[in-house]
């Protein structure tokens, strides 16, 4: 009789497991390919109370010629506001301007203005933590 008798089922956890790191790897390969990896390689300033800021829609990278580059894009500052304004609402963006240590604030300050002319009110400018 022992041959007609019903098995009973198991859950097999292997394949389950194989599945959730396939998963997983899955997901942080394209969660990499989601961050930006694009820019002006710059030296930023330091300074001793550089504090985090919330994650900006906009990068600005002005090298010390006072060259705007946006997702590496060259720019003016007309263009630059533009590009701002066609985002959507101007007053829920948020900018970083990346400048270089050796960048002429006037440059910066032409960035900025082309930020404000756009309608952006957040606007950070990035460093470095500099040790003390």
């Amino acid at each position: 009789m022992k041959y007609f008798e019903p098995k009973k089922g198991r859950i097999e956890i292997i394949p389950m497991i194989d599945i959730m790191f396939f998963l997983l790897v899955f997901f942080m390969m394209i969660t990499l390919h989601m961050i930006p990896s694009q820019g002006v390689s710059s030296d930023l300033p330091k300074s001793s109370t550089a504090s985090t800021l919330k994650h900006p829609n906009v990068v600005i990278d002005v090298d010390p010629q006072g060259t705007i580059h946006v997702a590496g894009k060259l720019l003016s500052p007309k263009q630059l506001s533009d590009l701002l304004m066609a985002k959507g609402d101007p007053s829920h963006t948020v900018v970083t301007i990346a400048g270089a240590g050796t960048t002429d604030l006037q440059n910066i300050m032409a960035v900025m203005d082309a930020c404000r002319t756009a309608g952006v009110v957040h606007i950070g400018i990035a460093a470095t933590r500099a040790h003390s």
